[in-house]
């Protein structure tokens, strides 16, 4: 919990028990998967904590603003958080179980920054999300159709 109070007040916020609550639950889902702010408000209530939905988005928006977390907005999901972390790394989505699974690849890097400077460009910044499915699956396209 020491490690939470620091955080907090190192981004500027007031320690108050519904931001470190929700800080631990995220520290603790870190590499594991990604929270939306229902599951992190589940979680608490699950625990016997008394914090509303309000106040789980409110902390989570402040944590965002801090630099805490990242929110991320997947295609047809709702937005999920993460901590914030030091080294960059890129996202899969499955489009059937909603899974997020992160990964790190240096020839994807590589090319990211030579395409940039091939058209005048510095990387700044920037977000790579594949939608995926295991193969095999029949599934529905994004416009409605099945695949065949």
């Amino acid at each position: 919990m020491a490690d939470q109070n620091h955080e907090l007040r190192k981004a500027g916020l007031k320690v108050t028990l519904p931001r470190v609550k929700i800080l631990q639950i995220l520290v603790s889902a870190q590499g594991e998967h990604h929270m939306s702010a229902e599951d992190v408000y589940k979680t608490l209530l699950e625990a016997g904590e008394d914090v509303g939905l309000a106040t789980v988005y409110r902390v989570l928006t402040q944590f965002e603003s801090a630099g805490l977390v990242v929110r991320h907005n997947f295609d047809g999901g709702h937005a999920v958080f993460e901590i914030s972390q030091e080294e960059h790394h890129d996202h899969m989505v499955c489009l059937d179980s909603g899974e997020i699974i992160e990964f790190f690849d240096e020839t994807i890097e590589r090319r990211q920054q030579e395409i940039a400077e091939e058209h005048g460009f510095d990387l700044v910044d920037h977000a790579l999300v594949l939608y995926v499915r295991p193969k095999g699956a029949n599934a529905t396209r994004p416009d409605g159709s099945q695949k065949r």
